[in-house]
């Protein structure tokens, strides 16, 4: 009886105080970061993109708008990047000389962390835009996107290695820079088209929009896209990466199937 009247005498105060609390929570709220003067609301055409058997890319719609607290700027020139980033995956670059007549692995360097997929769309020249320092510290543009090297670098310049890469992966469409890509309607709504390739890994596709004035940020928008295989093709995937010895007889069986019936074929033709 007594433990009982001592929860409701405690239940008692702390309903008495809430009062208290709140005003002094709410009186701290002015001191949090005030909001930006312009923010990005934006949104995406699909959060998934399913590979199957006969997947041969797909097309993904990057929409959105700038809500404002305060009249627009004036003189301050307003400016959208949009970038889509597909999984980091560790790389090794590779230089081939000739030796003795024969082309061979003269040297490598292995970068941690580059994107599978990476494409930037901007609403004006990157160069005339973005500034260097916010360059480095948001890494935008395509040869920043690589992060880190993945051991001691045993060649003079790294360079060379990284702009190769990046000519064989824009070749493949895997790397792109869409200058004027976004497109603005009255400094308000903007939209960015992006066009996948069919050879696209699975993973978090990382979505992220930069609202500029005059090459300072004023805010910044992050999502993600989901690709992954469906189908009889995410069967085949779990088959051989969960069930490796399953997944051989498999093969093994198919394969005597398909020559005994080629065999049974021919012999029909004759």
């Amino acid at each position: 009886m007594m433990r009982a009247l001592a929860r409701r005498l405690r239940l008692a105060l702390m309903l008495a105080l809430l009062p208290i609390v709140a005003p002094a929570q709410q009186a701290a709220q002015p001191n949090a970061p005030k909001p930006p003067p312009e923010q990005i609301v934006a949104g995406l055409s699909r959060d998934n993109i399913g590979i199957t058997t006969s997947f041969d890319g797909s097309q993904i719609l990057i929409y959105g708008a700038i809500k404002r607290e305060a009249p627009e700027p004036e003189n301050d020139k307003l400016a959208v990047i949009v970038t889509l980033e597909g999984p980091l995956v560790p790389i090794t670059i590779r230089r081939k000389s000739r030796e003795l007549g024969i082309w061979v692995n003269t040297a490598s360097v292995g970068v941690a962390s580059a994107p599978s997929y990476y494409a930037v769309a901007t609403s004006g020249p990157l160069q005339e835009i973005l500034s260097p320092r916010l360059d480095v510290q948001q890494r935008i543009s395509i040869p920043l996107a690589m992060r880190a090297f993945s051991s001691s670098v045993r060649v003079a310049d790294t360079k060379p290695f990284t702009e190769a890469m990046i000519r064989i992966r824009e070749r493949q469409g895997l790397y792109k820079l869409e200058t004027g890509g976004v497109r603005l309607v009255d400094n308000t709504l903007f939209r960015a088209d992006f066009e996948l390739p069919a050879n696209l890994i699975e993973g978090a596709y990382k979505t992220r929009i930069f609202l500029l004035r005059d090459g300072q940020l004023v805010d910044r928008y992050q999502s993600a896209i989901e690709v992954r295989k469906v189908g009889l093709e995410r069967w085949l995937y779990a088959l051989a990466h969960e069930h490796a010895a399953l997944y051989g007889l498999l093969a093994l069986a198919l394969a005597v199937v398909a020559g005994w019936a080629a065999a049974a074929v021919f012999r029909f033709v004759r």
